[in-house]
């Protein structure tokens, strides 16, 4: 009980936290507190955002920015549990590539966009590249830490009994590991979504991003903004799916 009542207190928490930032937009806007070119008011960007959602506008940006995200995310979970197994699995690996992952991965990688721009050219191949390219460290990192903290008595015990390598992958390695590995797939996933929105958004011929950059130029406040709060809703029901299949992998005291 004591933990449906933590879940639900910090679900309480988050709705109230929300309402009342939709209630100071609501009183700054109304009351003009703020520029209505800068912030909007909150009826006029509802209004477009069911606009949006009814007439199918969103949903032709909406589909590239998906196609982009799938893509990105399958390149990134190949390469990302391929090299953090094998650098998980490896002394010598570990010492000389883990600091080197976690090392590039402190880089802002956004400074790097104009080179995918120069190398795959404003359509969907660089923002999948860019994509694949944030994904790939949360991935790889939390691949290779869950290794480290499977539990080296199974390991001796699995060799002590002969046990082949497949057989100690398939039994000890991936079991033991695999709740980090797939809280390391979750932010990989969120990552690869946001890099893909910045960099739809900074140099970007279709996508939500784009859409968003692109009514920000024309200064049409509400459209915008309504597409702002499309993709915070995705983000939000993206994080909520994927935080649900974590928590799937879990041990039962760790389920939130």
């Amino acid at each position: 009980m004591t933990g449906i009542r933590l879940g639900l207190s910090s679900r309480l928490i988050q709705l109230t936290t929300v309402l009342a930032l939709l209630f100071l937009w609501y009183l700054a806007t109304t009351n003009r507190w703020v520029n209505p070119v800068i912030l909007p008011r909150l009826d006029l960007v509802w209004r477009d955002l069911v606009a949006l959602v009814g007439t199918g506008a969103v949903y032709q940006h909406l589909a590239v920015t998906a196609f982009e995200l799938a893509v990105a995310f399958a390149i990134a979970a190949v390469l990302g549990l391929a090299v953090g197994f094998w650098v998980g699995t490896s002394r010598y690996a570990s010492l000389a590539f883990e600091p080197l992952i976690a090392g590039i991965y402190a880089v802002p990688l956004i400074i790097f966009l104009p080179l995918f721009i120069l190398f795959f050219g404003l359509g969907v191949q660089s923002k999948i590249a860019f994509g694949a390219s944030y994904a790939f460290f949360p991935i790889a990192l939390n691949t290779i830490g869950g290794i480290s903290q499977v539990d080296q008595r199974y390991l001796t015990l699995a060799r002590s009994m002969k046990a082949s390598q497949w057989l100690i992958f398939r039994r000890v390695l991936l079991p033991g590991a695999l709740p980090v590995i797939v809280t390391g797939l979750r932010v990989g996933c969120i990552t690869g979504f946001l890099s893909i929105i910045g960099g739809e958004m900074l140099a970007g011929l279709q996508g939500l991003g784009s859409q968003i950059s692109r009514l920000s130029e024309a200064m049409n406040s509400s459209q915008m903004f309504a597409y702002i709060v499309f993709v915070i809703a995705l983000a939000l029901v993206l994080n909520f799916v994927l935080s649900a299949i974590e928590n799937r992998f879990k041990p039962v005291g760790e389920v939130a």
